[in-house]
């Protein structure tokens, strides 16, 4: 297909004139018959380039996602755009439903699927029953990030690529270091594909780390700025529980309209809050980092990490979420001495010593079932023939590398200049001309009103408030 057929394409089909950075080339690549690993930042409209590929070739087009959530929202998406043949294989569906979609395969176009449910035997026997025209690993970083010690079913996906043909595959992440993007290559089997890679540099958005002294102050901080900044803003947090608190605390103590969103609330309820924030109907949400993936939101102009992420490449990924309209945003970490030792915690809770993997692997051996989610993510190496040896190696590794992560969160962090510079230099790139719109420097005030991000709103100093809301505040203030 020609340069201006595909420009015609995306004017008849889409209604655009022009191709955003990047996706033009990748879709001449992939059209060429080139896998590609494409590095493009946040909103610059990702999901078009395997819509466009999908609708010049022939074939079902296959795109792995990490949620159900991102799933159904893409789903969603093809649907208000006309597309008629898609659909989701996801857990939620009974086994009728599951039947009938496999069944009718060919009928579909675009088909998403999580790396769970690609792993299992009876869907690559159904896929490998019709043509696919593309193989799409969205989110691919999880690949290098989840695949070790979280989602083993990551790992598989070259072994599955295989097992499929090995159709040409296009591999989607706003963040990869060079280490990640080899990690993708080697999993996936493709050590010639096409990388595109764009800077992960928005100069829209204005970085800053507010140091507090305590929980309190960072409290009060956050209140202040979500109540002095314009919005819409979300809030992320690394705790069920406190987003819920703090979600709560927001709500009696100003006059914004705030919701808490985490894996915790039921699938209907997070449904709900993500239409009304899409809808222009929330002012704030306080949320886990369960939300976020495929939220197109284009007027946040806000995002605060209230703890701190646990990767500079999770950090970019999640503020990308702001500014999508290429209007001035802000990204604002909140940071008091020890906060570190929360990520350190949660790197923890998915570590295994070697004496801990070995006597899972008797376990396995004795044909018992797994007791836990770490025994769950072992299951699946012993089920592929590793040995306690190979996966102790594997989880060891996974921790260095964590440590190394934290380490570059922290220079981000503790930086006394420029917080960009620090950003790029992490993901390889050279750092760009410091200005009064880039970030704040140590010591330096928010420049609310110079980028035009000034808001009024009340804070309410004495609430009426219920004995149950009393109760969660008192929680709150000794968390």
């Amino acid at each position: 297909m020609s340069e201006d057929e595909l420009y015609q394409l995306l004017k008849t089909k889409y209604g655009f004139n022009e191709f955003r950075p990047g996706q033009l080339t990748v879709i001449q690549k992939l059209l060429a018959g080139q896998d590609v690993l494409a590095v493009l930042s946040t909103g610059t409209g990702k999901s078009l380039i395997y819509q466009l590929v999908g609708a010049a070739l022939p074939g079902l087009v296959v795109v792995v996602s990490p949620l159900i959530s991102l799933m159904q929202d893409q789903v969603a998406r093809l649907n208000y755009q006309g597309e008629k043949q898609v659909a989701a294989l996801t857990s939620q569906l009974d086994y009728g439903a599951r039947q009938r979609l496999l069944n009718h395969l060919a009928q579909i176009k675009f088909l998403f699927v999580s790396p769970e449910m690609l792993g299992q035997d009876v869907i690559q026997a159904a896929l490998m029953q019709v043509p696919l025209a593309l193989l799409v690993i969205d989110e691919a970083h999880c690949i290098s990030t989840w695949g070790p010690d979280f989602r083993p079913d990551y790992r598989r996906l070259g072994h599955i690529r295989q097992q499929l043909g090995s159709p040409r595959t296009l591999m989607l992440t706003a963040t990869a270091t060079r280490q990640v993007r080899q990690d993708i290559v080697t999993q996936l089997a493709v050590p010639s594909a096409q990388q595109v890679l764009y800077s992960v540099n928005r100069p829209n958005i204005y970085l800053a780390v507010e140091q507090v002294n305590d929980e309190a102050s960072k409290r009060a901080t956050l209140q202040h700025l979500v109540t002095s900044t314009r919005g819409p803003a979300i809030v992320y947090f690394t705790s069920k529980r406190q987003t819920d608190l703090i979600a709560e605390w927001l709500r009696t103590t100003t006059t914004l309209r705030v919701a808490a969103y985490h894996a915790g609330l039921a699938a209907d309820d997070r449904f709900k809050i993500q239409q009304q924030f899409m809808a222009g109907q929330l002012d704030v949400i306080c949320a886990t980092s369960a939300f976020g993936m495929g939220i197109n939101k284009a007027d946040i102009r806000l995002v605060i990490h209230y703890h701190l992420p646990t990767t500079l490449a999770d950090y970019v990924q999640e503020i990308g979420r702001a500014g999508r309209d290429g209007h001035q945003a802000m990204a604002i970490m909140l940071y008091a001495p020890g906060d570190e030792n929360l990520v350190r915690n949660l790197n923890e809770l998915t570590a295994a010593t070697p004496n801990e993997i070995q006597q899972d692997y008797a376990r396995y051996q004795a044909k018992q079932p797994p007791v836990d989610d770490r025994s769950t993510v072992l299951q699946s190496y012993w089920q592929q023939g590793a040995t306690p040896a190979m996966v102790a190696t594997i989880f060891a590794d996974r921790q260095v590398a964590k440590e190394r992560e934290l380490r570059a969160l922290m220079v981000y962090v503790q930086t006394t200049t420029c917080h960009r510079a620090v950003m790029l230099a992490y993901f390889d790139e050279s750092a760009v001309p410091h200005t009064a719109q880039c970030c704040q420097l140590a010591g330096e005030p928010l420049p609310l009103t110079a980028l035009g991000l000034t808001a009024v709103r009340a804070v309410t100093t004495t609430p009426t408030i219920s004995w149950e809301q009393r109760l969660a505040q008192l929680f709150l203030l000794n968390s």
